[in-house]
Parts: C-alpha cells; sequence; structure tokens
C-alpha cells in the first residue's frame, strides 16, 4: 500500500489493515471512550456515565477492543469491591489530536450537513411520490 497526495492506494490486502483499524476506531463508542479518556484517568462508572447512550456491555467490548489495539490500558486494584481504571496509552494517546480535529470538522460543518441532508430526503420523497 501507498500513500500519496492524501490518496491511499495500492493492493487490496495493504488496505485491509487500515480498514480494519478505522473500523474499529472510527466507531462512535470507541471515538467518545477515546475523548473521555483524552481528560485522564476513569473509572469504567465514569466512563458509562460520560458517555450518553452506551450500554454496559457495549463499553466493555469497547474498552476490550481498545485494549488490545494497545490504545488503552486496564488497571485492577486489588480492593473490595475491585476497582478499575482505563488510561489512554502513549499510542492512544497519540490519538487524541486527530480525534479531537474531527470532533471539530462535525460541530463547525453540522448545520451545512443537516441542511444537506433534509434537501436529500425531500427529494427522495419527491422520487417515491412520483
Amino acid at each position: 500500500m501507498h500513500v500519496s497526495g492524501g490518496q491511499i492506494g495500492g493492493q487490496h490486502q495493504g488496505c485491509t489493515p487500515v480498514r480494519e483499524i478505522l473500523a474499529k476506531i472510527g466507531d462512535k463508542w470507541s471515538i467518545l471512550t477515546i475523548m473521555m479518556l483524552s481528560g485522564g484517568t476513569r473509572r469504567f462508572s465514569e466512563l458509562q456515565r460520560g458517555i450518553e447512550g452506551i450500554s454496559q456491555r457495549m463499553l466493555t467490548l469497547t474498552l476490550r477492543g481498545l485494549e488490545r489495539d494497545g490504545l488503552v490500558m486496564r488497571e485492577v486494584f486489588p480492593t473490595i469491591p475491585p476497582r478499575v481504571e482505563y488510561t489512554l496509552t502513549p499510542l492512544g494517546r497519540s490519538l487524541q489530536q486527530p480525534v479531537t480535529a474531527l470532533g471539530q470538522w462535525v460541530t463547525a460543518n453540522l448545520p451545512e450537513i443537516d441542511a444537506a441532508r433534509r434537501r436529500f430526503d425531500a427529494s427522495a420523497e419527491d422520487r417515491a411520490g412520483s
């Protein structure tokens, strides 16, 4: 795989790892989890409260995936009840800038995106009614 002029090209085999990683870190729960952990170490319950709409199971799966990819470190403290904390690794911290930039892009362009969606939906309704 090669990158030139902002384009990713090359063999399909070379694109597979890129697709897999982008699919994992680019999903909404991973991005929101990374954003929460950008503020520092968090306990599971803090993450769940801070990420609106995420279920306990989905947060567990998201954290495991991020841990597996080396983006999040999980530390268990031998207390009763057990205390578990999650922290971004140096690799995970390297995602802070791109994730923040993506969030800022969405915020800046949301009105235009919403308008485009309304136009598209209205024209789709017109086409369906014809």
